[in-house]
């Protein structure tokens, strides 16, 4: 599990320094789910999905060494969705047998035209965020709160059926939900900001 209190750019760093083992290892935890992920939304299979994942941190370990990141050039998540995005073309391109594998140029022109691929990097790249921020949620709620917000607000149970199975009163559902959510919030806010 990756460390919460990491920055993304102090990780960056780290990772850049090329020194620094257990920052590769948050790296992967990190980033690792969220290239798996997007692989799978984009139709790829397990073995595929398998074979691109160690592909991009191949390619980012050649890559990241010397490494600086820079704002005004762009976000880190639209260079880590590139060289994934490269990735996947390569792939399908030896799977067709093709001599010519496309060149990263030839990439970010492909992937400025593929709007499922941007929706799905998006839609991914929200789900990264949610799921880093439950695990702090995991760590700073109760069970029974946690068990409540999933009930009321993910699963849309009637905050009466939620109260009598946790045994707890309906304003503590409420309660739950608020105060969860707006932690969620904060931490998604946080994380985003951390981004540049």
């Amino acid at each position: 599990m990756f460390s919460q209190t990491a920055t993304h750019t102090t990780l960056l760093a780290r990772v850049s320094a090329g020194t620094d083992a257990a920052a590769w290892v948050e790296f992967c935890d990190r980033y690792g789910e969220l290239i798996r992920s997007f692989c799978k939304r984009q139709g790829l299979q397990s073995a595929d999905i398998d074979d691109v994942q160690q592909d991009v941190l191949l390619a980012l370990t050649k890559s990241m060494p010397g490494f600086v990141y820079d704002p005004t050039k762009g976000r880190f998540r639209g260079y880590l969705k590139t060289i994934v995005l490269h990735a996947i073309y390569r792939r399908s391109c030896q799977k067709r047998g093709e001599q010519r594998l496309p060149d990263i140029e030839q990439t970010r022109a492909q992937a400025d035209s593929d709007t499922n691929a941007e929706t799905h990097w998006e839609a991914e790249w929200r789900q990264y965020h949610l799921r880093r921020a439950m695990l702090v949620i995991e760590s700073e709620f109760s069970e029974t709160d946690r068990e409540a917000f999933e009930q009321y607000a993910v699963s849309a149970r009637a905050p009466a059926e939620v109260a009598s199975d946790l045994g707890i009163s309906v304003e503590s559902v409420y309660q739950a939900k608020s105060r969860l959510l707006k932690r969620l919030s904060a931490l998604i806010e946080q994380q985003v900001a951390e981004e540049g």
